[in-house]
Parts: structure tokens; sequence; C-alpha cells
């Protein structure tokens, strides 16, 4: 029973669309009438500039780092359902027509929470580590895309190594293979050479 109230919980958590929200209120637009359509950190970005675009990343993350917190009070593990959830809420979003966004900041948020709450003793191997892949990637690069994947791939394979929890290490290799999924577009414009790169140092927006 608590591990089905933490998967519901964590999908309504998941599912706020926060880019949609800062979009609407204080820009008054519809970020998925845009750039590529989704409710993800990066599109807000594009669309709607660097601080909008960071504030959602933030928020996003948080959706699955909050729902673990308060779920592992109660039961550690139904805590692991909630913050995995959270992700597929924010890709299946029930309150946005289920068109939400690809999960790396939710994904993050959960390795987050899963290393501060409940097996403290990775959060360098599986949270830190991946983190500053991903921007020096990012960084290197200025594809999203390829970084949150390489970066997210890696805490799955280290999973099996630094920590004992087969449940755990099983967790993180299906959230990493979901974000893949979802990126099958995105992994398709890398291979011809079109995906689009961000330019993390404009002024205005990124694009």
């Amino acid at each position: 029973m608590n591990i089905l109230i933490a998967i519901l919980c964590g999908y309504l958590i998941g599912s706020i669309p926060f880019a949609l929200v800062i979009g609407k209120v204080f820009y008054k637009t519809d970020v998925r009438n845009f750039g590529s359509h989704n409710l993800g950190g990066t599109n807000a970005g594009r669309v709607l500039g660097k601080k909008a675009g960071l504030s959602v990343i933030i928020l996003d993350a948080i959706k699955s780092l909050v729902i673990i917190a308060i779920f592992q009070f109660f039961d550690k593990d139904a805590a692991l359902y909630a913050g995995a959830f959270a992700a597929i809420g924010h890709c299946f979003p029930i309150f946005a027509g289920f068109n939400g966004g690809k999960a790396v900041a939710t994904t993050f948020g959960f390795l987050l929470g899963v290393t501060l709450f409940i097996i403290p003793s990775s959060f360098i191997w599986l949270f830190l580590l991946p983190l500053i892949v991903f921007l020096i990637l990012l960084r290197l690069t200025k594809y999203v895309s390829f970084s949150a994947m390489s970066a997210l791939s890696l805490s799955a394979v280290l999973a099996y190594f630094v920590q004992s929890r087969l449940d755990i290490s099983i967790m993180i290799t299906v959230l990493d293979l979901f974000v893949i999924y979802r990126h099958h577009e995105n992994i398709k414009r890398l291979l011809n050479g079109t995906e689009r790169k961000v330019k993390l140092f404009d002024k205005k927006k990124m694009s």
C-alpha cells in the first residue's frame, strides 16, 4: 500500500508543469508552442531565456528530491518509487495533457534524493561525479542531450559497483534507459549532425 501511495504521489508532483507555469505566469507564453514543444528546462531556456530555463531545471529536479525526502521518513523503499514516478509524471503530466519533458532534471533530482537519504555513501559516485561529467561535456560539446545521456548512463553503470542494493541499481538503469528513449529524436539529430547546441554564455537566451 505504501508503494502504491508513493507511486501516485510521485506521479502527481512530477506532473506539475513548471515550464508551463513559469512561461504563462511571468512571460505570457506557452513554451509548448515553440522550440521543441516540450516542457523541459532546455526548451524553456531557448524560448524564455536562461533565467527561466535554469529556474525550470531546478524546480523539476526538486520534484523528485522533495517526494523522496518526504517518503523516506515513512518507508525508504516507497521513497524510491515516489522519486522514480516523479520522473514519469514529468514526462507524461496529467496537468498538461500528458505532454511533458524528457526527465533529465527529475532523474538528477532522483539521484540526489537517493544518495542523500537512502545511500549517502554513494553521493559522490552516483550524483556528484555524473553531474560534473554532465557539466564538462556540456561545456565542451554544447549538446544537452548527449551530455545528459552520457552522465546518467555513467551513474547507471557505477550503481552496480559502488553500492550493494540491486533494486536501486535496476531503478537507476531503468530511468537512464527511459531518458535515452525520450531522447530518440535527439539521437537521430546527433547522428546526422543537426542537433541544436546551447550557447551557455549568451546574454539573453539560449539557442
